[in-house]
């Protein structure tokens, strides 16, 4: 009989609710969280629900020394969890990320590519602000990445320069990305004038098959002799681009922006919310991380709005910028563009921005990929 009570009283050691602390429990709530908002408002639920399950897979409670935890070595979900901590996922996504975007709308417009420039005062205003308040400059370096509205791009800065944050910072930056209608429209709509908000730009220029194929090969050179250090992300964007745009390679277009940036986006989304443990996630600095993120986002979108109303105090009319578009100078393609375009038609139904919106958009794209080459060449 003692024999038997010594069995369950062991077994009871090993179950969860043994071992459960409130602060797993508040992360599985916020986990729920995400999968909740994830399928009632849709917003980002190819993000957002990975990483919500990953957060109740994270943080169940466990018996110490059983080598099935995220931080524990040898472990599957450790191994998997390499792809984040060693920045091998990032890249693969953005070849996925190259091979289903146009950028016919930026080759049409060149002048749009200085929006996207100017949206990345996000991550260097979030930069100092972070130096600001006390993070060493590595750190602030990884955090103001966060402005960028890449999640992949702040995954592999922060891999490179603060994976004690990663975690924090990687959840921050989907966090916001699935928020972008929310926090841009207000801003938008404080930035600009309703006369403003009825500009209508000029149907921009049919691009030809040639200009497609060239632009990617041109691209990469001119942005990888800029920022060496970029390469892993600017290559395989550029060269997921070629293999769209080239017309001989469309299976393996067709498979780098199908099965494997999906399943490349399901492992990211389960590591990076199961690396949330409650021990190392749950702290003041985590939640000035967050504070911080959004910051950055609020100041990108200020830059790309204010920029516009500038450059157009220099452009005649009919050549005209509708500041509207200038939110979509952050790198969350196409979602900050849908709010250029939806935002647009409350004021005129009939003035599509979508087109217009979708070239700063793919510059974002590549400016917050320069953007980390450039803090990763000075603070790596």
């Amino acid at each position: 009989m003692e024999q038997i009570i010594n069995s369950l009283v062991q077994f009871w050691q090993y179950t969860g609710f043994a071992n459960c602390t409130w602060q797993n429990l508040a992360m599985i709530l916020i986990g729920i969280g995400f999968i909740t908002v994830a399928i009632l408002k849709e917003w980002e639920p190819l993000l957002l629900v990975p990483i919500g399950f990953g957060m109740i897979v994270g943080n169940i409670p466990m018996f110490p020394g059983l080598n099935i935890g995220i931080y524990e070595d040898g472990s599957v979900l450790n191994i998997l969890y390499q792809g984040v901590k060693q920045g091998w996922y990032p890249p693969l996504i953005f070849l996925g990320i190259g091979a289903m975007t146009d950028f016919s709308a930026l080759i049409s417009q060149p002048r749009l590519i200085l929006i996207g420039a100017a949206a990345q005062m996000g991550i260097f205003g979030a930069y100092l602000l972070a130096l600001a308040f006390g993070f060493a400059p590595n750190e602030a370096g990884a955090i103001g990445i966060i402005g960028g509205a890449d999640g992949p791009t702040a995954i592999f800065l922060s891999s490179k320069l603060a994976p004690d944050l990663m975690g924090a910072i990687a959840v921050s930056a989907y966090s916001y990305m699935a928020l972008v209608p929310v926090i841009q429209r207000p801003i938008m709509l404080l930035l600009t004038t309703k006369k403003e908000r009825l500009i209508r730009m000029p149907a921009p220029r049919a691009v030809s098959q040639r200009e497609k194929i060239i632009f990617p090969i041109i691209g990469f050179l001119t942005t990888a002799f800029i920022v060496p250090s970029g390469l892993p992300l600017l290559g395989m964007l550029f060269f997921g681009n070629l293999l769209k745009e080239s017309g001989v390679t469309r299976r393996l277009a067709e498979t780098a922006r199908g099965p494997l940036v999906d399943v490349v986006t399901t492992l990211i989304g389960l590591t990076v919310g199961a690396s949330t443990q409650a021990d190392k996630f749950l702290s003041a600095k985590s939640l000035l991380i967050f504070g911080l993120g959004l910051l950055s986002f609020v100041i990108a979108t200020t830059s790309g709005v204010l920029f516009v109303k500038l450059f157009n105090l220099f452009l005649k009319e009919g050549r005209k910028i509708n500041p509207l578009i200038g939110n979509a100078g952050v790198s969350a393609v196409p979602d900050s563009a849908r709010v250029s375009e939806v935002v647009g038609r409350e004021f005129d139904s009939t003035n599509h921005l979508l087109m217009h919106a979708m070239g700063p958009n793919v510059a974002g794209v590549i400016g917050s990929a320069v953007a980390a080459g450039i803090l990763l060449s000075f603070l790596g």
